[in-house]
């Protein structure tokens, strides 16, 4: 799979380790930036990212942020992202279940490393379910539609 890399200052010491992680999975990689600690906007790194995914160039993303609140909000601006704000298991699972989410978002404060790759292992290898949620994914991509 390819996956598509992005952050904020904030986040890039926790892109460069999920990005030795994809890798180490045999996942590659396109690292939109940002590349140092020097304060930035997320947006401008964001939203190239998740822009890549809609045009398929990368088939997922994963986006970093002081609180990930910030980079959702930019990647659900792009038609045909579903971006998730992951903080557990559960929802990392459940994102990819119900929701086919393409873009994982997450907030650098609050994962331990061995944590992490859990998160973003379930992420990757959880299946959309299909059924009552392709419905619901219908859904989003009518009121998307709507708002071109």
């Amino acid at each position: 799979m390819k996956i598509a890399l992005a952050s904020d200052h904030r986040g890039v010491r926790l892109k460069k380790f999920v990005a030795q992680y994809l890798k180490e999975l045999g996942h590659e990689t396109e690292d939109f930036g940002t590349y140092s600690k020097d304060s930035c906007d997320y947006p401008d790194y964001v939203y190239p990212a998740s822009k890549s995914v809609q045009e398929k160039k990368n088939d997922r993303a994963i986006v970093i942020c002081y609180t990930g609140i910030g980079s959702s909000i930019v990647a659900n601006k792009v038609n045909g992202i579903r971006a998730s704000l992951v903080f557990n298991l559960a929802s990392a699972k459940l994102t990819r279940q119900h929701n086919d989410s393409n873009v994982l978002v997450l907030a650098a404060p609050l994962f331990k490393r061995d944590y992490l790759k859990k998160v973003i292992s379930i992420w990757l290898k959880t299946e959309f379910e299909g059924g009552r949620h392709l419905r619901r994914v219908k859904k989003i991509r009518e009121i998307e539609n709507k708002e071109k």
